[in-house]
C-alpha cells in the first residue's frame, strides 16, 4: 500500500470550490466557544461540500489565527456569514425555505440514522454550545430535531465531532442520491 500524494487526489482549488454544486445544507454555530471547534466545522463543512456555515453570537469569525490552525485554510474556501443573534439567522434561513434542524437531545427528536432528506429541499442544522447545547429559545423555533445514537456513559460528543457525524451522514445520503 501507498499513501497517495496531495496532488494525485485531484482536490479543486479554492475558486474550483467555490463554483461546484454544494449539498443544499447550511451549518448554524449557536454559540459555540471554541476557535478549534469553527476551525474544525470549516475543515468538515469544506470536505462534505456544504453550503456555507453561519456564525451565531460569541462564536469567533475569520480571519483568525486559532480559527485558522484547525481550519487549515478552508476559512477561505467556505462561505460564512454572522449573526448577533441565531434566532435572527434561523428565520432568514427559514425565509429561504430550508427545514431548519436542531442537533440535540430533545422530546421527540429523531436519531439520525432513521432521518431521510427530501430530494430538492434545503435544510439548516444547528449546532450549538459546548456546555449548554443549542439555546432552548432556537430549538422552539427549529422544525425538527435530530440526535446522534450513543451507547457509552457520557451523554455528548464534542460539538465538532457532532458535525464530523452528522454531515457525513447527510453527504452520504446526499451522494447517493444524486
Amino acid at each position: 500500500m501507498r499513501k497517495i500524494t496531495n496532488e494525485e487526489l485531484h482536490r479543486p482549488s479554492i475558486d474550483e470550490f467555490a463554483a461546484m454544486s454544494k449539498m443544499p445544507v447550511v451549518v448554524v454555530l449557536d454559540n459555540v466557544r471554541s476557535l478549534q471547534n469553527v476551525g474544525s466545522f470549516f475543515r468538515t463543512a469544506d470536505a462534505f461540500a456544504v453550503e456555507r456555515i453561519c456564525l451565531c453570537g460569541i462564536t469567533a469569525t475569520p480571519p483568525n489565527r486559532d480559527i485558522h490552525k484547525t481550519a487549515l485554510g478552508a476559512e477561505m474556501s467556505v462561505e460564512w456569514r454572522y449573526y448577533a443573534d441565531t434566532c435572527e439567522c434561523v428565520g432568514e434561513l427559514r425565509r429561504e425555505g430550508r427545514t431548519i434542524v436542531a442537533v440535540e437531545q430533545v422530546e421527540g427528536a429523531v436519531m439520525l440514522g432513521d432521518m431521510h432528506l427530501q430530494s430538492g429541499c434545503g435544510y439548516a442544522f444547528v449546532f450549538g454550545n459546548e456546555v449548554d447545547g443549542v439555546d432552548q429559545r432556537v430549538v422552539d423555533i427549529c422544525d425538527m430535531a435530530v440526535e446522534i445514537p450513543q451507547a457509552g456513559t457520557k451523554h455528548s460528543l464534542n460539538v465538532s465531532v457532532s458535525g464530523g457525524v452528522v454531515l457525513w451522514q447527510i453527504f452520504d445520503e446526499w451522494q447517493r442520491g444524486r
